[in-house]
């Protein structure tokens, strides 16, 4: 495969695990624990990409309940609603890349404004990796 074209669509994980807006934060962390998961996208009823939450804005979330004696909120009043995305059908070594020159851990993949997937830092070494052994 090296020197092929490699698209973010082949190693990306379909249909990731998602949050709504309104869920509190304390749901959202349990779903988050559930499966095992940094951060997970947030949809609305139309599975159009709203946000995304991370294990980051939780502790956030929790610290400032805890110190200011207040509850949780929900989703959508911590969400980082500037959203860095990327297509299926983009070459995999572009969104490398993009993971060097970024913070993110992950990003949404997106088609016609709807999520499709996420692809995070892992799926572009499973996809390295996968490269050198062909």
């Amino acid at each position: 495969m090296i020197g092929q074209l490699i698209y973010v669509s082949d190693f990306m994980t379909p249909d990731p695990v998602t949050v709504a807006p309104e869920m509190s934060v304390l749901q959202a962390v349990e779903v988050m624990l559930r499966h095992d998961v940094t951060g997970t996208p947030v949809v609305d009823a139309q599975q159009r990409l709203v946000g995304i939450i991370t294990e980051r804005d939780c502790i956030r979330v929790a610290v400032q309940a805890g110190y200011f004696d207040q509850s949780a909120g929900r989703v959508s009043e911590y969400m980082s609603r500037q959203l860095s995305c990327v297509q299926p059908k983009e070459n995999l070594m572009d969104v490398a890349v993009r993971f060097i020159d970024e913070p993110f851990r992950r990003f949404p993949v997106v088609d016609n404004g709807k999520l499709v997937g996420i692809i995070g830092r892992k799926d572009v070494l499973r996809a390295i990796q996968h490269s050198f052994s062909q």
